[in-house]
């Protein structure tokens, strides 16, 4: 090759490389420079707001752990804002959020709802979930004795005398529905008196929560017979896991996943079930009750009918075949009836 071209080919490619990095630099100029957010300065010793530890959805019930203190700008301070010193962390347990909070969030006061508010029940029902009222009791005695409090979860018990025949009626009870969670005693939404101390009183209405289905079951029941309530310990989750696996209420997960285990345990926890039912009649408590209903019709006073004669089987005359008498309970005389052969 001609050593003029070879020149000038290194010339032109010099000359390209050089026109195209003048370019780039030009570009990268002429770029819009990035807008940083400008760092707000906070203050250790400054002003404190309560704000979210976790995410709070509509109608989760505040906890001491849901909140905490956090240093604030000053310049950001909203007045509906709990401000440390001006507002009492203590008074806001058992409160019940209307309005959902992120974590990290500042908790304001309109997105919260005091009990005795209106609107109280409303927001502390969970998604799907009634609030139906019980009559539980007539008598200060009965209704465990007034020591069943809001936020305690109990099981429905249905005492009731089911009348059949002439004899003595059929004395049962069964539970019907359990896992119920106690909203209100009497329209009260709290245990406690003006003092803050727990108070125990004698109450005739039960308000719980509820399943739509759940809560029709309890209104037809509340006419069948008398309705008690059975307190539950803390302790039942697990033998009402193994008893909703049996059924096969829920769902277990694959694997060893502790997410979906615990999901699992809090549904449980939390779900009101009226899946197999137990029930008991007098006669599992004397044995001068009944097990079971007679008859209708049917009478354990009447006497029994007498016995009927015994059968006298009989040759007729002029051979006419044998023929058998019959006499029929208390008829004097006996029928003839010719059962044919020789």
């Amino acid at each position: 090759m001609d050593p003029k071209k070879i020149i000038l080919l290194v010339i032109a490619l010099v000359i390209a490389g050089g026109t195209a990095f003048m370019a780039r630099s030009l570009f990268t100029q002429s770029a819009a420079p990035q807008v940083q957010a400008a760092a707000i300065p906070v203050q250790p010793d400054g002003p404190q707001i309560l704000v979210a530890t976790r995410s709070l959805t509509v109608g989760t019930i505040i906890e001491p752990d849901s909140f905490r203190y956090q240093p604030w700008p000053k310049e950001l301070i909203e007045s509906a804002y709990y401000m440390k010193g001006e507002a009492e962390p203590s008074a806001l347990t058992g409160t019940v959020v209307r309005v959902a909070v992120t974590a990290g969030s500042p908790i304001t006061r309109g997105s919260l709802i005091k009990q005795g508010e209106r609107g109280f029940l409303a927001a502390a029902l969970g998604p799907g979930m009634r609030a139906v009222t019980v009559q539980v009791s007539q008598s200060p005695a009965s209704g465990v004795a007034g020591f069943v409090f809001p936020g305690d979860r109990v099981d429905l018990v249905l005492t009731q005398s089911v009348t059949g025949g002439d004899g003595p009626p059929l004395n049962t009870s069964e539970t019907i529905v359990r896992n119920l969670r106690v909203l209100a005693t009497d329209q009260r939404t709290s245990s406690e008196n003006a003092e803050g101390k727990t108070e125990v009183t004698a109450y005739n209405t039960v308000t719980v929560e509820a399943t739509p289905r759940i809560a029709e079951k309890i209104a037809v029941a509340d006419k069948v017979g008398h309705l008690s309530l059975s307190l539950r310990s803390l302790a039942d989750n697990q033998g009402e896991l193994e008893r909703a696996i049996a059924a096969g209420d829920i769902k277990v997960p694959d694997g060893t996943d502790p997410k979906a285990e615990k999901s699992m345990m809090l549904s449980i926890a939390t779900k009101p079930s009226d899946s197999n039912p137990t029930f008991v009649t007098g006669a599992d408590v004397s044995r001068f009750q009944r097990r079971s209903v007679p008859p209708v019709g049917s009478s354990s006073s009447a006497p029994s009918p007498a016995p009927a004669a015994p059968s006298t089987v009989i040759r007729g005359a002029g051979g006419d075949g044998p023929v058998v008498r019959v006499r029929r309970g208390s008829v004097k005389d006996p029928e003839v009836v010719s059962v044919g052969g020789k």
